[in-house]
């Protein structure tokens, strides 16, 4: 229970895809101008991440690796299809990313209007990709590992994108130099805001 604890804390604070990574960015820069948007895109994420992380987990430890068909029987041991890794992991990602575009389409036409078309991009969204490789790279022990990092990570890139829309949203609002408005003032304050992470490293897990 503790490690499954530090793999979460780890993934949303000191590991996160945001701050520490800049995975997603793209994503990050263009929804988080409200609240509102940045909410349903981070929750699709969470969404995204907690199934797509898990299934590949399963895919790499009993299809992929280098004798993960045994099995199959013993004739399968020496059988290696860690080639098609990233065919195999995006497959599963654009496949889910489509169940949750259909799911927002049909329960909040008013959000998915608004996404626009950075909700399909999901599916191209390297937070979503580096969630997988995370877990491949690090090799967790089992399935619970692999789908607590995912729902980490997905928490973490959420507190992300809605710190930066809350803080956008009230910076509407200040004196911000002409050549900073937009983009310029949002690079800058998400690089304060992942010094502000950076002080999670300090945490002993």
């Amino acid at each position: 229970m503790q490690d499954l604890a530090n793999i979460f804390i780890k993934s949303i604070f000191i590991d996160n895809m945001v701050f520490a990574y800049f995975l997603g960015m793209c994503s990050y820069l263009a929804v988080s101008k409200t609240v509102k948007t940045s909410v349903g895109m981070g929750a699709a994420v969470i969404f995204v991440l907690c199934v797509t992380v898990p299934t590949n987990y399963l895919l790499e430890n009993y299809v992929l690796k280098e004798g993960a068909l045994v099995w199959l029987g013993e004739g399968y041991a020496n059988v290696d299809l860690s080639f098609l890794s990233f065919i195999m992991f995006i497959a599963v990602i654009a496949s889910m990313v489509q169940l949750v575009e259909m799911i927002i389409e049909k329960f909040s036409p008013a959000l998915y209007g608004s996404l626009g078309i950075f909700l399909p991009l999901i599916a191209v969204n390297c937070a979503i990709l580096g969630g997988s490789l995370f877990m491949q790279e690090r090799n967790y022990a089992n399935i619970t590992e692999a789908t607590v990092f995912g729902l980490g990570s997905g928490i973490g890139w959420f507190l992300a994108i809605v710190g930066i829309a809350a803080i956008r949203e009230k910076i509407r609002y200040s004196q911000v130099p002409a050549p900073l408005r937009g983009l310029g003032i949002t690079f800058i304050i998400t690089g304060l805001m992942g010094i502000a992470f950076m002080s999670f490293m300090g945490i002993k897990l």
